[in-house]
């Protein structure tokens, strides 16, 4: 029988430029002052004069405020004076239409200091807030968002800040719509991008002629992307639940086993039995754990023994319980969530002063310098209007953190809880837009949605393909373990592990995204060639000659972490 000598090629391919007319999306976004704004993102779209360049055409004053337009050197703006109201300030008039989602852009300044500036949309006397930014003197900030409207009509688009005594600045204005059609698309672009590279495969013989016909298969054993769903203890010793989550997911979060509340009920008897049994299992399933979490900020979820203590009695515990869960799972995880919800409850501050959560990640860095330390909190991307959560604060958090340094500098990760109602899904993707400018990888924590059995899978969906499509988001869990006593908010199967329509939903996206195992089949073309596309992840190789009926078997990964160009191909050589 004739030996076979096959070469297995791996590239990626950048993905060609359709020849279609959709407006590609613009993932840009500027976390940074500026001393000139940039551009306005597709030339202002739908926006009359908006880098300002015709002077007031399209723009009017909203309220009883003063609007003066600007220029120094060639750079032109409006500036909203005199303003008595919040709401005193610049607008224009657009026209919304239903089933359009529009991503919205400015930049802004303020006349001294510092004041929070809204982008509103008044429309049949209601309100929608597209986003909101902190806004400077003396240099131009970026805000950026997005909303949808339930009916068609005209509306208003103005600025507003709390804080009267300054004038609020305007220069870059953007509303750009997009059709459904065009934003899946942008999903589709991003993810033959970012989630996949193109696989291509050389039969050769062992004189190194091409292999026609042969055929291929190819079959993934992993997905690449860490798609997960948080449990409880339940799980242990329920073989049909760990059968039905094994098969499905890639990582996983502990509702409640890791938590201080849960490891040390009395002080100074610390019991990690049920996290370590936990972790052993999903160990030997391959399924990544997020820690979750060293401390939490809400003062309803602390043990019990700790709200008697302050002082130093206060910071001996709280360090004490930092090093024992840190050191005890160092290097096991795929990262901490360290103090929980440290923008909405400040626990932590109020005992031990304003740098509590800064001393806090500063410890867990110390004892565990090379897991990712997240910064996790919720309605970052849910509610634009939660000024707790909003970016600017998330951001400006962050910031004080990431200047820690212990060990080199902070492994940090951005964690959006995600705990949806009805989703604002352009919003959502300007959030996301905006984090990424950090450079810092972000997951979406905690995914559920809250709303009614018609609609809810059809916004969960709408929620996993946004935040899997985005170039940033580096892994999903939702927040919809099974548990006998009931889901949180939003249930996948039921006790029997028949899976409900939210459940459906996570299927119909694992199969897309290449995980039961999915298979790709093929044969060579007259060159001894295959090519297919695939998501990043593991795979099994089967190639058979047409002729002799001789195979080969190979395994091989596809990552995004290449060290070489996109463009270079990757080669593997074997004989069977």
């Amino acid at each position: 029988m004739k030996r076979l000598l096959l070469l297995v090629v791996l590239c990626s391919l950048s993905l060609s430029r359709c020849e279609s007319k959709v407006v590609p999306y613009d993932y840009s976004a500027t976390i940074e002052c500026l001393e000139i704004p940039l551009k306005p993102q597709y030339n202002g779209g739908i926006i009359v004069s908006p880098d300002v360049r015709d002077g007031t055409l399209g723009w009017t004053p909203f309220g009883n405020a003063k609007v003066d337009f600007r220029k120094i050197g060639n750079h032109n703006f409006f500036v909203a004076r005199d303003r008595k109201q919040p709401f005193d300030s610049v607008s224009q008039k657009v026209y919304l239409e239903k089933g359009l989602l529009y991503t919205f852009s400015a930049w802004l300044q303020v006349s001294k200091g510092k004041a929070p500036v809204k982008a509103v949309f008044k429309k049949n006397g209601e309100y929608k807030l597209a986003g909101s930014v902190v806004a400077e003197s003396k240099c131009w900030s970026m805000l950026k968002g997005g909303l949808t409207v339930d009916e068609s009509g005209p509306a208003e688009l103005y600025f507003e800040s709390e804080d009267t005594t300054v004038e609020i600045w305007v220069d870059s204005v953007s509303l750009q719509p997009f059709t459904q059609e065009e934003w899946n698309s942008h999903h589709e672009q991003s993810i033959q991008k970012e989630r996949k590279r193109t696989v291509r495969i050389r039969a050769v013989n062992s004189k190194g002629e091409p292999i026609p016909k042969a055929t291929i298969s190819i079959e993934q054993r992993k997905l690449g992307f860490p798609f997960g769903c948080e449990v409880e203890k339940n799980i242990l010793g329920n073989k049909a639940y760990q059968n039905w989550f094994t098969q499905r997911f890639t990582v996983t979060t502990f509702a409640n086993e890791m938590k201080w509340y849960s490891t040390e009920v009395v002080r100074g008897k610390e019991d990690y039995s049920t996290a370590d049994a936990m972790l052993r299992f999903f160990k030997q399933h391959g399924v990544a754990v997020r820690g979750h979490n060293i401390l939490w900020n809400d003062p309803k979820y602390q043990p019990k023994w700790v709200n008697a203590l302050s002082g130093n009695d206060l910071y001996n515990a709280v360090k004490r319980r930092v090093f024992s869960v840190v050191s005890r799972y160092k290097g096991q995880l795929a990262g901490w969530d360290v103090v929980n919800e440290n923008l909405h409850f400040s626990y932590f501050e109020d005992k031990m002063g304003p740098k509590a959560s800064y001393n806090i990640f500063k410890m867990a860095q110390a004892f565990d310098p090379t897991t990712t330390m997240f910064m996790n909190e919720y309605n970052t991307l849910e509610e634009s209007s939660d000024s707790d959560s909003s970016l600017a604060r998330y951001l400006q958090k962050l910031r004080e953190i990431r200047s820690i340094r212990v060990c080199g500098n902070i492994s940090l990760g951005i964690g959006l809880e995600s705990h949806f109602k009805t989703p604002n899904i352009p919003y959502m993707r300007s959030a996301l837009d905006t984090l990424a400018a950090t450079g810092l990888p972000i997951w979406l924590t905690e995914v559920d949605v809250e709303a009614p059995p018609n609609v809810q899978a059809k916004y969960f969906e709408q929620v996993l393909r946004e935040g899997h499509a985005h170039p940033q988001v580096k892994g999903i869990v939702t927040w919809s373990g099974y548990s006998p006593s009931g889901c949180y908010r939003m249930c996948l199967t039921d006790g029997n592990f028949k899976n409900v329509p939210t459940g459906d939903v996570v299927d119909k996206l694992l199969h897309e995204w290449g995980g039961f195992r999915r298979q790709t089949t093929g044969v060579t073309d007259a060159d001894g060639y295959f090519e297919a596309s695939l998501f990043h992840g593991d795979y099994d190789l089967k190639i058979a000659h047409p002729l002799t009926n001789s195979k080969a078997s190979h395994s091989f990964k596809l990552t995004s972490d290449v060290s070489s160009s996109q463009n270079q191909p990757s080669s593997f050589v074997f004989r069977v």
